[in-house]
């Protein structure tokens, strides 16, 4: 007789009954490309998505960050600069399709990368989030990403739409 049959059975977590996986590290990052949306327009590559997650995980550190499409908007609003950064995943597109022409009327520039559950763990919460938007280093202010977010400003802002 086993010492096992009076104790009751583990409980499975909904994921597991489902059959996915625990951490959102499961999907590639060519898999998670599969879930593009039409408007993804410049979409990072690889190491660019996660140089975009390093220096908002650094700006989310330092509260140098407006998570959400109602907070962005608002800090457009106010005169907010920076980089943008959107995911491409949203379902439905009319949730941020009207960014891009915010943000290019502000003369922010802005990257797509292809995961909100990535973004929101990189700015730090629970809940995936669809866009961020890292504001621009203060002159006077020790920045530790100021380099990473003049090299991604720099690569945003050399995207051609006539190359796609």
């Amino acid at each position: 007789m086993s010492g096992d049959e009076g104790k009751p059975a583990k409980k499975k977590s909904k994921k597991e009954d489902k059959g996915e996986s625990s951490t959102s590290a499961g999907k590639t990052y060519e898999e998670r490309l599969m879930a593009v949306n039409a408007i993804s327009s410049p979409l990072a590559d690889k190491k660019t998505t996660k140089r975009c997650h390093k220096l908002v995980k650094k700006a989310s550190s330092v509260k140098h960050i407006r998570r959400g499409v109602k907070e962005l908007v608002k800090g457009i609003r106010k005169g907010d600069t920076g980089l943008a950064v959107l995911a491409v995943d949203i379902f439905p597109i009319d949730v941020v399709s009207h960014l891009p022409i915010l943000l290019e009327e502000a003369g922010i520039p802005y990257l797509f990368v292809p995961s909100k559950q990535d973004l929101g763990a990189a700015a730090n919460t629970k809940r995936p989030t669809s866009c961020v938007l890292v504001k621009a280093p203060e002159k006077g202010k020790d920045f530790d990403a100021a380099d990473l977010y003049d090299a991604l400003v720099k690569e945003a802002k050399s995207y051609d739409p006539t190359k796609r």
